[in-house]
């Protein structure tokens, strides 16, 4: 038998197999690309599919977010489980596979994982809601969305602010608009030597003016404390969540009106240097006779 011949159709068995492998493993490679790109838009379609489907039912604003978070997620890990389908890969080994992933990114990524454990808490706790008024540790604004990550806030200027979940989570929570009601103390220092009870008929008077305030509690007036500077006055009342802060800048700025026309003096720091003036004139009377004597001591 002649070897070359031998050779050639060795040959060309394998490149027909190589041209038969790159083939099917150009399409294999096709589809996966394609289910790639299919998934991760039917994962942005549903999940922007879920938040407009959630805005018509009874599910807390606080909520659609997270939800449509996890749909979107679910559906680029099953995406990615067809790719590698399309290789061979057995479920069972994609199921280790992703174990083992999971594993080594847990590892890496702590503080992510952190984020989103804090969020799926945040969500199912609900400290706070979409729309609220929070304040953890020097964090504060209107809440506006709690994603799987991040919390997204707006500050009072109008700033666009994301915390991480675990931040806020871990601390303090403040919630000012959880309660419909709340209490404003408004204090004033006035001089030792002014009319108290005057000065208290007058915050009175001022509270029973404004309209906006809470029949109960009633206003309370009333003297807090006695400082160095004088006699500190208080005004307390009650005013719905609303109107709280339109109802303090209306009554600042009356206050010192108020006050003053009571015949009150407001209290305000002052510092006095004194300087004793016998001290002055011994000094200056003790310098001219040590002069004197330093000018006797001087030789003709």
């Amino acid at each position: 038998m002649d070897l070359n011949l031998i050779d050639h159709a060795k040959l060309e068995a394998t490149w027909a197999y190589l041209t038969q492998f790159a083939v099917s493993q150009g399409l294999n490679c096709l589809a996966a690309l394609t289910i790639l790109l299919i998934g991760w838009w039917l994962s942005a379609r549903a999940a922007k599919g879920l938040r407009q489907a959630l805005q018509h039912t009874h599910v807390d604003d606080t909520l659609r977010p997270m939800l449509a978070s996890i749909v979107q997620w679910v559906v680029r890990v099953l995406t990615v489980v067809l790719v590698l389908s399309q290789f061979g890969v057995q479920t069972a080994s994609i199921i280790a596979m992703l174990g083992a992933a999971g594993l080594a990114i847990g590892l890496a990524l702590q503080g992510t994982l952190q984020n989103i454990a804090a969020g799926i808490m945040l969500v199912l706790l609900r400290p706070f809601r979409v729309g609220q008024y929070i304040d953890a540790q020097g964090v504060a604004g209107t809440v506006r969305e709690t994603g799987l990550f991040m919390t997204e806030l707006q500050t009072f200027d109008g700033v666009c602010l994301r915390v991480p979940n675990g931040k806020i989570w871990g601390s303090p929570i403040m919630n000012y608009s959880e309660n419909p009601t709340r209490r404003m103390d408004m204090e004033v220092t006035v001089t030792f030597d002014s009319p108290i009870q005057a000065g208290l008929d007058a915050l009175a008077a001022m509270l029973d003016s404004e309209k906006r305030l809470l029949p109960k509690p009633g206003r309370e007036v009333m003297v807090v404390r006695y400082t160095d500077r004088g006699v500190t006055l208080n005004a307390r009342y009650w005013t719905s969540n609303d109107d709280f802060w339109s109802v303090q800048f209306a009554l600042f700025a009356r206050l010192k009106s108020v006050v003053e026309d009571a015949g009150c003096r407001i209290a305000v720091p002052v510092q006095e240097v004194q300087i004793p003036e016998m001290e002055e004139e011994t000094a200056e009377a003790g310098g001219g006779d040590r002069r004197a004597e330093v000018y006797r001591g001087r030789p003709n």
